[in-house]
């Protein structure tokens, strides 16, 4: 059976491997995720490349999956070169929907939703020149919506609709924005916040579709198996039990050994 080895600094990967176990079912999946250095999106340049390049090396050599996701747009957009230059298997990464977002945006006005290093990458501004010249781009870089991510799915008792309502402020001005590009892993679990937030005239974008597509093609000899597909899951520091009850449960991880 093929192994895929998903990874992120937190949960958000999660809403990509969910589609990806949806459209590859026969796959047998882990999912790390590096809590210690949480979020990606505040770490320096270098700090992230050498982080991810190290523990990803050490990952693949423990656990031999036959491809890995960085199911993380922060480590996508930087660290993704590096990863391919030292791992021998296949690396898919995820960036950000600019061009799927170009094609369905009637009135060529887009936002883009991120954490602050991805709106300022040099990656996504080429995404834009290539795919969205033609539109009209608003940026918004937000950690807090990373955080506010991980609280939902831990089921902390939070408002979200008025967190996520603040986020977007800058946007509520906007009539004729009509597409946002949840431009971080984390962010399609706050899709219908930021919906609602927007008062239900924008379209949400996410890269889980192609990343579902990519894995696809890339192992298109999988031979499914009589018993369900393992799922593991590993974290470089302890996580809250609160978090894997009412979380990760949901995406059938009800067990997080530590990976150091």
């Amino acid at each position: 059976m093929k192994h895929v080895l998903f990874f992120d600094s937190g949960v958000g990967g999660l809403s990509v491997l969910a589609q990806v176990r949806q459209r590859c079912p026969q796959l047998s999946y882990s999912y790390l995720f590096d809590n210690r250095f949480f979020p990606y999106g505040e770490l320096a340049e270098a700090q992230l490349i050498s982080r991810v390049e190290q523990l990803l090396s050490r990952a693949v050599e423990a656990l031999r999956p036959d491809l890995v996701v960085i199911a993380c747009n922060s480590a996508s957009t930087l660290a993704l070169p590096a990863v391919r230059a030292k791992l021998s298997i296949p690396v898919v990464g995820v960036v950000p929907a600019i061009k799927p977002a170009a094609k369905l945006s009637a009135n060529r006005h887009i936002g883009l939703l991120a954490t602050p290093g991805t709106v300022k990458r040099t990656y996504t501004e080429a995404l834009i020149s290539e795919f969205a010249a033609d539109c009209q781009i608003e940026f918004l870089g937000s950690t807090r919506l990373v955080e506010l991510a991980e609280m939902k799915l831990a089921g902390e008792p939070l408002d979200y609709c008025r967190e996520v309502t603040e986020i977007l402020e800058p946007w509520a001005t906007l009539p004729t924005l009509d597409c946002v590009v949840l431009g971080c892993t984390h962010f399609p679990l706050l899709k219908e916040e930021v919906t609602q937030a927007l008062e239900g005239r924008v379209s949400c974008v996410d890269s889980g579709e192609a990343i579902a597509r990519r894995v696809a093609s890339l192992l298109p000899d999988a031979v499914s198996c009589a018993t369900s597909p393992a799922l593991h899951a590993y974290a470089t520091k302890a996580v809250d039990q609160r978090l894997v009850e009412r979380g990760l449960a949901k995406y059938g991880l009800n067990h997080i050994q530590l990976f150091n």
